[in-house]
């Protein structure tokens, strides 16, 4: 009998004990009050059990807590904060929609809850920048960029004056992969880098990953910048746009059918080339883009997307150089949910860089670009309150055309040639997981293992010693080698095969709570190599698939940071101190001819390289005056030595720096509300300058002088800086139904910096005498722009 009374009684204290435990699980959608579009990076937190979930790129939440009664809290920047009493007793969907705060330059605000997210959760290297922040920021020409604004960010760099590539954390614009709807942009630039691609009036969300980087992204090894675009407004419709110096954008968006199915439409364009044909000038550049999406609610499980991206530049001299390039993207994608825990998305996905080239002189047409075809599926599992997992499965096939040569009238001279076109195919799978081992301690780690294929129809050449490359001991200088035989692959054969395993950690240690200390570590590999001679990427850039003798870029990069807030969060301090190393980063031989190259191979050395420094980020949070200041001292260098004891190698095998060094880089950034009608702004940059390779004596041959140069990127080009200053005048502020305007006055370069875009030297005709020239792109530049909505 005290038997079955003893079990009896541990039966009951289990059953109790299980109870007590029982758990359910709170989900849903987090939108806009007024258009319906879905928030990313929404912050839900319940205080009483110290849990927080952010929404994913979809605007979805899970979180599972135990039974009970509970306070939730649901932040957002640019949102009041919502709070409200929730029971759960069973398992329960729920939406919330939050409401713009009064004032729109709360945009920028860090409030309490989102600020603690980010000391709490084991993510680094991260940056987010609203499009209302953005829009604060001088720029050139009065133009707002996306791209501009994030070189005002720790650890990232310009690729030059009036560049719209950048550098992140000494690595070269190529290693950069830029996702638009998840679809790739080859090139970022408009009119050779003077704007951005990105509309900022249809970006509804953007991310910049330095370093501590997910495992669901992979193919590049320097960061990530993830851009979606808005939804469009399914309650009504409205239109934004303005009207600019040079340029001018407009945006509609709609319900077709209310709460169902919302449409987005978005087309910019420049004009200057018309006041120029007003005077005669047969000389014109300009472009235009086009943003397109499709919302479609097929029911509470299930979300169809079809967004599109086009745009072109075309630059023409007298019409006998006409240039024409561009990106062109398109993306299906399904949301669905399986469970209150389980969130999928399937997406098909096109991307187009295209490049064409007509030089009417000579009768000569040259296209050229590169296409890529991806299938991804992605999960992402709530297992529970302290644990979350993103797992998925992707295919990239890849179709590169190096060169198309063709005659552009009747009596041209030149010849159909096709270069040969090479294909490639890169599957992946990857997992994730997000822990939080106690209240003072998060982990995230994860895996990837990529795959690549260089696959046929393509004829290889083959090398003496497999080397395309070869020394010539009398000259001492590398030259191309000449193939001793060829290989034909069939359409589809591999040629090359290549696997990676990249894993991927961070941690987070809160110290107080206020303050926290991280560190992460990822690996990397890229398997497309852009094949460019200059430090920033210039449309002609060609790029190729890594192969038997173009090996794929492999990088380590360890970080280490403290984060605090203090003042009642009004102020945030970030410092982070990085390491990244790098493998098979190719270097070209002295001499190299990379255009038209039918055998690149024959110009290419597999170096390495690596980049160390420590970055600062100072923000003031809330106020009348905000704003940030970044700072990055660091280093960025290459080497590729001989392959043998008979080689010197690039630079006599020496570590060199690389076209991205640069020692200091300092940014202000600050905005001002003077009162409801006027905000002052103003951005101060400076930056070492450009690492380049500098004549260091000449000699005369036949009457023409020669000059000679010494090791490479000795020298740098004067140190870069400029001021920028803006001021922003709402005639209505209060306004909020109807027609709103805004006028916006900016000026560039405020004192007339003459930054150096490039030097070159000459012998000047009268005297004989050497002398450098700088060429600058800016002086002082006025902008005014007349933005609007309804």
């Amino acid at each position: 009998m005290p038997k079955k009374i003893i079990l009896l009684s541990f039966f009951i204290l289990v059953t109790i004990s299980s109870l007590a435990q029982e758990k359910f699980t709170i989900s849903g959608v987090i939108s806009d009050s007024k258009t319906n579009e879905t928030l990313i990076g929404v912050n839900i937190y319940i205080p009483e059990k110290k849990a927080t979930i952010i929404t994913n790129e979809y605007g979805f939440y899970s979180l599972t807590v135990t039974k009970g009664t509970y306070n939730i809290q649901i932040s957002y920047v640019g949102y009041e904060t919502l709070e409200e009493t929730i029971s759960l007793e069973n398992d329960s969907k729920k939406n919330f929609n939050l409401t713009e705060t009064g004032q729109a330059l709360d945009e920028v605000v860090i409030n309490t809850e989102k600020t603690a997210t980010n000391i709490r959760k084991p993510e680094m290297s991260v940056h987010n920048l609203s499009t209302a922040t953005i829009k604060k920021i001088p720029v050139v020409l009065g133009e707002v960029d996306i791209i501009r604004a994030l070189l005002t960010l720790p650890g990232v760099t310009n690729a030059g004056e009036g560049q719209s590539g950048f550098n992140v954390r000494g690595g070269g614009a190529d290693q950069n992969l830029i996702l638009l709807d998840e679809a790739t942009i080859f090139n970022s630039s408009h009119l050779f880098g003077f704007f951005s691609v990105f509309n900022p009036d249809a970006i509804k969300d953007l991310k910049l990953y330095k370093g501590g980087i997910p495992s669901r992204y992979g193919g590049r090894i320097s960061s990530v910048l993830d851009i979606y675009q808005k939804d469009g407004n399914s309650n009504k419709f409205s239109m934004n746009g303005g009207i600019g110096l040079i340029s001018s954008r407009l945006l509609a968006e709609g319900p077709i059918v209310k709460d169902k199915l919302s449409f987005l439409f978005a087309g910019r364009g420049s004009y200057a080339h018309l006041f120029l044909k007003l005077s005669d000038n047969p000389n014109s550049a300009y472009f235009y883009d086009l943003n397109t999406k499709l919302n479609y609610k097929l029911n509470s499980n299930n979300n169809l997307f079809l967004s599109g991206y086009f745009g072109r530049d075309v630059f023409n001299i007298n019409n006998n150089f006409i240039n024409t390039y561009g990106n062109a993207t398109l993306n299906l994608r399904w949301n669905h949910l399986f469970s209150d825990k389980l969130f999928s998305n399937l997406s098909a996905i096109y991307s187009d860089y295209y490049y064409g080239l007509d030089l009417d002189l000579i009768g000569f047409l040259w296209n050229s670009g590169i296409k890529n075809y991806n299938i991804k599926y992605d999960f992402k599992y709530y297992v529970t309150d302290k644990v979350k997992l993103n797992y998925g499965v992707s295919g990239i096939y890849y179709d590169f055309n190096p060169g198309t040569i063709e005659p552009s009238n009747s009596e041209s001279g030149i010849n159909y040639k096709q270069l040969e076109k090479k294909y490639a195919f890169e599957p992946s799978v990857y997992l994730d997981a997000e822990q939080k081992i106690s209240n003072k301690l998060s982990l995230s780690y994860g895996i990837r293992f990529s795959r690549f294929y260089r696959l046929g129809s393509s004829t290889v050449n083959l090398y003496e010693n497999n080397q395309p490359v070869v020394f010539n001991q009398e000259l001492q200088i590398y030259e191309k080698a000449t193939p001793i035989d060829t290989q034909f692959y069939d359409k589809n054969k591999v040629i090359e095969s290549f696997n990676n395993l990249e894993p991927r950690f961070a941690a987070s240690h809160q110290l107080n709570d206020n303050t926290s200390i991280k560190a992460s570590y990822n690996r990397m590999a890229q398997y497309l190599q852009l094949i460019s001679n200059t430090a920033s990427p210039t449309p002609l850039d060609i790029w190729t698939p890594s192969d038997q003798y173009i090996k794929p870029q492999i990088a380590d990069q360890v970080a280490l940071g403290y984060f605090r807030n203090f003042k009642e969060d009004n102020y945030s301090l970030e410092v982070e101190t990085y390491f990244k190393k790098v493998k098979n980063r190719i270097d070209y031989i002295d001499g190299a001819d990379l255009i038209a190259n039918e055998a690149i191979e024959q110009a290419i050395l597999n170096g390495e390289m690596r980049s160390y420094g420590i970055e600062f980020l100072l923000r003031k949070n809330s106020g009348n005056l905000y704003g940030w200041i970044s700072y990055t001292l660091s280093k960025s260098e290459q080497r590729t030595p001989g392959r043998n004891a008979n080689e010197p190698g690039i630079n006599n095998g020496n570590w060199y720096r690389s076209g991205y060094d640069k020692l200091h880089n300092l940014s202000v950034t600050s905005s001002y509300n003077y009162n409801p009608k006027w905000t002052f702004g103003a951005n101060f940059v400076l930056q070492t300058g450009q690492p380049v390779t500098f004549p260091n004596g000449q000699y005369e041959y036949q009457g023409i002088t020669i000059p000679t140069y010494g090791l490479r990127n000795e020298d740098r080009l004067p140190t870069y800086h400029h001021l920028d200053i803006s001021a922003t005048y709402t005639p209505k502020p209060t306004k909020k139904k109807g027609w709103q305007s805004e006028w916006v006055f900016s000026i560039y370069n405020l004192y007339g910096r003459k930054n150096a875009a490039s030097i070159s030297f000459r012998q000047n005709v009268d005297t004989g005498a050497n002398e450098a020239i700088r060429l600058s792109i800016f002086g002082i530049v006025p902008g005014v722009s007349y933005n609007f909505k309804f």
